[in-house]
């Protein structure tokens, strides 16, 4: 008998579904980090966090990511992840950009991780206040939730990737850049903290 595993329709179904586990990887990696164990732990993270960041922003310059995701205007962290580390008395470190070449439809996959990645920031957070007297306004500014809140720019977020406008087609490609985009983040990490 053949088993026909069919995959869901939408992209944000597949996105989720099929990046599970690189969820799972990155969880982990964060669990080994202990970004949370001290200040210094945490402007590791915050370093590597400025240049997922950075790369994803850099994108936001192709006039096709403006057009599939209108509002990127009020998306990203790169400017409040580079006042964070000032505000922890750290320096972001050099790193080559790694989201040179990459376009569209690959990097709404880049744009999903990272989107995604503020939703999880809403316990980061708590983290930061409750174990490093962090705040908003003072050294976690990245993890902060947009003045829309969460929520809403991630729904929002969501129906960009859901319009008909991109191709089944292009979906894979799509997959491929949140791919790479949680291994951009994880290599991040384990240089950040000399993780093997």
């Amino acid at each position: 008998m053949n088993t026909v595993i069919e995959r869901p329709a939408l992209l944000s179904a597949r996105l989720k579904h099929e990046t599970a586990t690189l969820h799972e990887q990155m969880h982990a990696l964060m669990e080994r980090a202990r970004p949370f164990a001290d200040r210094a732990h945490y402007a590791r993270f915050v370093a590597a966090q400025y240049h997922f960041q950075r790369d994803v922003e850099h994108l936001f310059d192709d006039p096709a990511i403006q057009a599939a995701v209108p509002d990127l205007q009020v998306r990203g962290r790169e400017a409040a992840a580079l006042a964070d580390l000032a505000d922890l008395g750290a320096a972001p470190g050099e790193e080559a950009l790694a989201s040179r070449g990459v376009a569209m439809p690959a990097a709404l996959g880049w744009l999903y991780v990272s989107e995604g990645s503020t939703l999880g920031a809403a316990f980061l957070l708590k983290e930061a206040k409750d174990k490093l007297g962090l705040t908003e306004t003072f050294g976690a500014r990245n993890l902060a939730a947009y003045p829309e809140g969460r929520a809403l720019v991630w729904r929002r977020f969501v129906g960009f990737l859901d319009r008909p406008a991109l191709a089944p087609a292009e979906h894979d490609a799509v997959l491929a850049g949140a791919a790479a985009a949680f291994g951009r983040f994880g290599d991040l990490l384990k240089r950040h903290f000399a993780l093997d």
